[in-house]
């Protein structure tokens, strides 16, 4: 038997360990950063121009496009590959600029505007790519990375967040503290689309800044990337962990129109179970901790729980509707007479999400859907993988506020960039000639100046 299939869109285990000449060339290309450069030459004025910006610009890009460590790399890289240098405007080895004068490039580059334009580059090639990829941004999930920091200037002045002691605790399944990881730097926050594995909105904080208090300045990045066809933002849901489990979070996804994948912390310590709201002690309906409903056969010795057939979600109601398990499922129940008598379904419960988002969200949580969208968050491990092992966000040699933000900024957009890139390259033609793989990687090669259709 034959098999079709085809590459995915984004092959990010495809990347060169070391990219050639040609894939340099091309993402220097599809760089929007006329206005990043233009704002740099504007702030240097008449002063000296022994290393041009767009010099410096390029030395700060090749480092985590290269893989390398750290910008002695790089430069060492520069004098041995003349065709290299040639990318970035450097001609000669006399114009190849000294590790210093990256540094202080870079902690210029950490001040405003640049940092903000540095921003609205990634937003830019976010942008570009979901206009023609229409799935990109739908299922989304999240996730706060250490950082490890050094210490250095401040940056106070361009209220940018410092270094500080950060703190994880990880716990079992009972809630015991199993574990604990302590570090000193930042925080990197992040969406990513689980489908592609790709960053769609990001944001640096101090270690200290819990993950829920990002999270209302991450979506609203992401909406702003990722438009819809109605005007509306295009995410459907997103997954996070506990970290996440606070009702405000749960307030501000449902009044984006998103459904929450979150799962729940465990608060109830004595309890396992409580009655749902508008039932009294007569009625055999209780939910636990996580939300989900259960019935209780009280007829039997003794009493059977089970748990309610979960039906859908009905968005014009507000409503979470179960039915009677054993009507559902076709088995027999001792309390069938009790609870279904004269009804045809079985009896129906409607609970409404109003009641409490966290424990009731959309989507509940003892769904196969739930699981499989939580099982999306492991997009955002592997994200958080190359971002550290092959881009080197993590590397620790950055010293000072505006240096690290301003490698932070790089190394987004290098991630972004080289999506872009890999989304852009031709699709095989042939048998699967067709698929739309194809005609969108055509779409984005000539929105991005690469040649296509």
């Amino acid at each position: 038997m034959i098999v079709a299939w085809t590459r995915p869109l984004f092959q990010w285990d495809e990347l060169d360990d070391s990219p050639d000449l040609k894939t340099i060339r091309n993402f220097l290309r599809i760089l929007p950063d006329a206005k990043l450069l233009a704002a740099l030459r504007r702030a240097r004025g008449r002063g000296r121009n022994d290393y041009p910006v767009h010099v410096l610009w390029g030395v700060v890009v090749l480092t985590p496009l290269l893989r390398h460590t750290s910008y002695t790399q790089t430069l060492a890289e520069l004098a041995r590959n003349p065709s290299l240098a040639r990318l970035v405007g450097i001609e000669s080895p006399e114009d190849i600029p000294k590790a210093w004068n990256v540094s202080r490039f870079l902690d210029v580059l950490g001040r405003e505007p640049f940092l903000t334009i540095l921003r609205e580059m990634f937003d830019e090639l976010v942008r570009t790519t979901a206009e023609e990829v229409e799935e990109l941004g739908c299922r989304l999930a999240g996730d706060a990375m250490s950082l490890l920091g050094r210490r250095g200037r401040s940056g106070r002045e361009e209220g940018l967040p410092g270094p500080t002691g950060g703190r994880k605790e990880y716990e079992d399944e009972s809630g015991r503290v199993v574990k604990v990881y302590e570090w000193f730097g930042y925080k990197l926050h992040v969406l990513v689309d689980t489908l592609h594995e790709v960053v769609v909105a990001y944001r640096v904080s101090s270690a200290n800044v819990a993950d829920n208090k990002m999270l209302g300045e991450l979506l609203a990045q992401a909406e702003r990337n990722l438009p819809g066809s109605d005007g509306r933002s295009r995410i459907e849901t997103l997954a996070y962990d506990r970290a996440a489990d606070d009702g405000d979070i749960y307030r501000q996804l449902v009044e984006r129109g998103v459904k929450p994948v979150i799962v729940n912390r465990r608060l109830w310590r004595d309890e396992k179970e409580r009655l749902l709201p508008g039932h009294d002690g007569t009625t055999n309906i209780v939910y636990d901790e996580a939300g989900t409903v259960y019935c209780y056969d009280k007829v039997s010795e003794p009493p059977i729980r089970r748990r309610m057939a979960y039906i859908g979600y009905e968005p014009q109601r507000g409503t979470l509707k179960y039915r009677c398990p054993a009507m559902h499922q076709g088995f027999r129940c001792a309390s069938h007479r009790r609870c279904n008598a004269g009804k045809r379904y079985g009896k129906t419960v409607r609970v409404k999400c109003e009641i409490d988002l966290r424990r009731f969200p959309p989507i509940p949580r003892a769904t196969k859907k739930f699981e499989r969208l939580y099982r999306g968050r492991g997009a955002v491990e592997r994200v958080n993988a190359r971002l550290r092992l092959f881009w080197g966000v993590d590397d620790g040699n950055v010293t000072g506020a505006r240096r690290f933000h301003a490698r932070v900024g790089v190394v987004m957009v290098v991630h972004i960039g080289l999506a872009v890139l890999l989304a852009a390259v031709p699709k095989r033609r042939g048998v699967l000639g067709q698929t739309r793989l194809r005609k969108v990687a055509e779409a984005l090669r000539h929105r991005v100046g690469l040649g296509g259709r």
